[in-house]
């Protein structure tokens, strides 16, 4: 009877993260591969397949000018494929191009200009990240965002902010040179900065003073039960109605709070992989699909407006990811073109097939790590003890 409890809980478990996780996936994927569909239209690429998912077809059509649009089983994110294109990863079929007529080559993307194959690719990265800028946007246009002002209220004894220094009614001013607008902007960069020392400048009654304080990375526990290390400071904010608001803001002021949004995260992102790479950072933290479908499904039962939030944040990310110089990856495409662009001539075909295969090497060692994290942070090894224990 265990068994089957188990057996059961883990399967509602597994749907609640599932159509979520589906959900905000799919959203990602179309506005990435729209990008790369709406610039290749507009240098004249002939789009031979625009696909949601991968594998056998569920259904589409055919638009007015020849390209298939599709649905497929496997919805795990999906591509744009030129006419001439190997797969999906837009290598190109010389044996099939060489068979096209002279004549019908000029709608080939591989025959375009540089620069347009180049802005076809890039496309999709830069969609990831107006998405996330129009979803932030509209959130806080019509939802809202949280602001308190970067006012201490409370020191905790011992902590490392007592250590620095900081003293009740001090205003942050700025940290690292970087100006704080409120709480939350201060919040989020001591939190990804645990265990490194920051300059920080206070208005103390008037005057400007400068500590510096190291965050304690510590473990926490958020609501769902997760642990997570960041950084600590000790610092307690004013949690009164007067001192937490929720604030709308006019469309113009969300879009470039929208941008400033965008940015904090790619740039948090490269500082992480930089500690990462230095042994600074804890490589565990690092998520797959597996992690990604949890947290959607858990940010779901927060309402919407959190589920979209989170599709913000994933849009960044994949915009981010698929600009790192990689082979298979968009970014390894505009390595190659940078190179012709700088050579005069495209790399030979047996340099970037060797460039490809380097290139999906690298990207499945990134995702067999990644999944392994996954499972040992979902506890997938010891569930499986457990059934037969």
């Amino acid at each position: 009877m265990g068994f089957l409890t188990e057996i059961g809980g883990f399967g509602g478990s597994l749907t609640s993260y599932l159509v979520p996780f589906l959900f905000v996936l799919t959203l990602v994927v179309f506005f990435h591969e729209l990008g790369h569909f709406l610039i290749a239209r507009a240098c004249g690429v002939a789009v031979e397949t625009f696909s949601i998912g991968f594998g056998k077809e569920i259904f589409g059509w055919n638009d007015s000018k020849g390209t298939r649009w599709r649905v497929s089983w496997i919805p795990l994110g999906g591509y744009v494929k030129f006419v001439g294109d190997e797969g999906a990863a837009s290598n190109p079929d010389w044996d099939r191009i060489s068979s096209i007529p002279e004549e019908e080559r000029k709608g080939l993307f591989h025959f375009k200009k540089v620069w347009q194959r180049a802005a076809v690719v890039a496309a999709g990265p830069v969609a990831n990240f107006i998405l996330s800028i129009v979803i932030f946007a509209i959130l806080f246009t019509f939802v809202g965002r949280m602001e308190s002002a970067a006012i201490v209220d409370k020191v905790q004894p011992g902590s490392a902010a007592e250590s620095a220094g900081f003293m009740p009614g001090d205003k942050v001013v700025s940290i690292d040179g970087a100006k704080i607008a409120d709480f939350e902007d201060m919040q989020r960069i001591v939190s990804a900065s645990g265990g490194v020392a920051l300059s920080v400048t206070v208005d103390r009654g008037g005057v400007a003073t400068t500590l510096t304080a190291t965050p304690r990375e510590q473990e926490v526990t958020d609501r769902f039960g997760d642990k997570h290390k960041m950084g600590l400071l000790g610092i307690v904010r004013d949690t009164s109605g007067e001192g937490v608001k929720l604030v709308k803001t006019n469309p113009l002021t969300s879009v470039w709070l929208g941008a400033r949004e965008t940015w904090f995260i790619v740039d948090r992102t490269f500082v992480y992989l930089g500690g990462v790479i230095t042994g600074r950072e804890d490589s565990s933290q690092l998520g797959g699909p597996l992690r990604i479908a949890q947290v959607s499904g858990q940010v779901a039962t927060l309402g919407f407006a959190a589920l979209i939030n989170m599709a913000a944040i994933l849009s960044v990310s994949i915009g981010l990811l698929n600009l790192f110089p990689v082979p298979m990856l968009d970014g390894g495409h505009l390595l190659y073109y940078a190179v012709e662009g700088i050579r005069g001539r495209p790399l030979g075909q047996r340099t970037q097939e060797f460039g490809f295969r380097i290139g999906l090497a690298l990207v499945m060692m990134l995702m067999v790590f990644a999944t392994w994290n996954d499972l040992v942070h979902l506890q997938v090894f010891q569930f499986i003890s457990g059934l037969f224990s």
